[in-house]
């Protein structure tokens, strides 16, 4: 059974740092771009970042440029999202999400998607 497992979210104080990691299993990553999705409590669901399945394409949504950088391993299956300089409104139940044909930032696009990882920013 595909599934996609993120992990790495904790409670972190403002300007700290958090690495997320999304490691599939029952598919392989390698034909798959890679979105990575957050969700605050009452907002909707909002892109944060996406990666194209051979890692030569990453894109940021404007209010993590500079801060947040994604990539991949497809040797170990995973793709991984370096948080820096997290800040309050970064707090979030962080998502990643595989597609086969889609890179982007609409949620429909996807086909598999994970539990979900908190993150919380405060001091």
């Amino acid at each position: 059974q595909e599934r996609l497992v993120e992990s790495g979210g904790g409670l972190v104080q403002p300007g700290g740092s958090l690495t997320l990691s999304c490691a599939a299993s029952g598919f392989t990553l390698d034909d798959y771009a890679i979105g990575w999705f957050r969700q605050a409590p009452g907002k909707k669901r909002e892109g944060v970042s996406c990666i194209s399945s051979s890692g030569g394409g990453a894109y940021y949504a404007d209010f993590v440029k500079g801060r947040f950088a994604i990539s991949r391993d497809n040797a170990k299956n995973t793709v991984y999202l370096q948080m820096n300089s997290l800040k309050p409104e970064d707090t979030a139940v962080y998502y990643c999400a595989a597609s086969a044909k889609y890179l982007g930032y609409s949620p429909w696009g996807y086909d598999y998607w994970g539990q979900g990882t908190q993150v919380t920013v405060s001091s």
